[in-house]
Formats: structure tokens, sequence, C-alpha cells
């Protein structure tokens, strides 16, 4: 933790996080303990997919220290008086029946209004609901999470490689999004689905995941938000206590940081 202590605490009025999938050999929890463990909030949303049961039930229990790190910071957080809601997504649907629920401190809904400081209105869902393929066809939407699981484990040795070379974290799966067509038109027509449905329930912007891309923009008076994964790109949403939204990027974060502590080890050097 000594490389981020520069950082220590970014203070948010609200923190909204999703697709953590722990339980998933690919799932970044310890970058995600760090991020944790550097911030503080009021309120923490967890938008779902945050515990991957659907990989734990295929591929056997799968549960180091440091994804139980998590679940325990979190718990801490609801203790210590956080507000902690958590949307449960496709990954972690059995946690939809426990919806109006209150457990540990951590209110289990379907979906949820959000007001900003300054007051915005922002529908908060995990989104599994508006895509086609998980929809229409969950055998379809096994399969791609299998070749997804692939795509995370050939990364995982890539950035070993890289890391080696001293070179920065790069995602396969995120620049095959970028590259591949089909994936864009999926992810275009996810992000209007959403959009229609943030007009529909009168609100000023919507927050989602599921689909593991991070984006915070305007479309059409709609603010999108899909505060994106800890298995890629490791980000998260946050509200300042003015009601200005900001999407950060750790792992860019976190080498800034690095390389601040670097310079000015350097300068105590000469």
């Amino acid at each position: 933790m000594t490389d981020v202590q520069f950082l220590k605490p970014l203070r948010y009025r609200s923190i909204f996080i999703s697709d953590t999938h722990l339980g998933f050999r690919g799932a970044r929890a310890e970058e995600l303990l760090e991020f944790l463990r550097s911030v503080e909030c009021d309120t923490l949303y967890l938008v779902g997919d945050i515990i991957d049961i659907w990989e734990m039930r295929r591929r056997g229990l799968h549960w180091p220290d440091s994804h139980n790190a998590v679940i325990q910071d979190v718990l801490a957080r609801a203790r210590g008086g956080t507000k902690v809601i958590y949307i449960p997504g496709n990954h972690d649907e059995l946690m939809r029946e426990y919806a109006g629920m209150t457990i540990e401190g951590v209110s289990i809904q379907l979906r949820h209004i959000h007001t900003c400081a300054n007051g915005k209105r922002l529908l908060i869902l995990h989104g599994d609901e508006f895509d086609t393929v998980v929809q229409c066809s969950p055998f379809i939407a096994m399969l791609g999470g299998r070749m997804y699981g692939w795509l995370i484990r050939a990364n995982h040795w890539t950035n070993r490689i890289r890391q080696a070379l001293g070179r920065p974290y790069w995602s396969l799966a995120a620049h095959l999004k970028h590259r591949v067509k089909n994936a864009m038109q999926y992810i275009a027509n996810y992000e209007q689905a959403l959009i229609r449905e943030a007009r529909e329930a009168e609100v000023d912007g919507l927050v989602c995941g599921h689909i593991h891309h991070a984006e915070l923009r305007e479309v059409e008076g709609i603010r999108y938000c899909n505060d994106g994964d800890w298995v890629e790109s490791c980000t998260a949403l946050v509200e300042s206590h003015a009601g200005e939204l900001e999407l950060l990027r750790w792992n860019e974060m976190r080498d800034a940081v690095m390389n601040r502590a670097d310079e000015r080890s350097d300068n105590r050097a000469a």
C-alpha cells in the first residue's frame, strides 16, 4: 500500500462499482482492494456481478484471501455507517431473491433512484435485462462467458510478460472489443436501450455495468454512466460532494502516483 499513500484519503459522496466477479480467476481483487482502502464515501453502490456464482458453479470454488478481503471491506463500511446498496446482476442473480432485504447492513435492491448533490436523478441498475443475448439465448451467453474467460486467462499471461519487460497493463479483451465491428454495434445497441429506459423513468441519467465497457457521456439529454469492471479496466464511477460525476481509471491513477513517488525519491537522493 505504500505506493498509493499519496492518494489517501480520496473522499466522495458516492462510489459506484460493478462487475468485480469475485470467485472468477480473472478478477482483479488485489487492485480493487487497493482502491477501496484508498477511498471514503457516504454511499457505496454495488451495481451487479459482484460475486460470480456462474463461474463458481462451472469451475468450482475459487475464493482466495484477496476476494474475501474485498467482501470484508464492504461489510466493515456498512457497519461503520456507509450506506451500501447492492443491485445484483446476472452472474449473481441468486441474490435477487433477497431484493427488499437488508443483510449485514447491505440493502439489496433490483434497481434504485439516486439523487445527486446537485439534484440530478440517476437510475441505477445492472443492465443485463437490456442485453438481448442474455435474455434471448442463455446458452449463447454462457458460451460467450467461457470464451471471455479464455481471453482473460490469455490476457493474464500476456501481461505477466509485459510486466517483466516494464510495460504497463494492457487489456486484450478491451482491444478486441474496439476492433470488432459487431462488438461495437452491440455496445451501441445496449447503450441506446438503457437511454430509452432512463427517459421512460423520467430521470436525468443512469448508472449501469454488465458489458465491461466504462463510459461517461451525454446522449440525447440523458447522462449515460457505465462504471466498467474490475476484470479488465479497473474503473469506478464517483460522485463529488458537489454532485459532479467522474470516471476513475484506477491503474492510470496508481501509475501516476508511483511515478510521482519515484520522482520524490530521486529528488531526495539528489
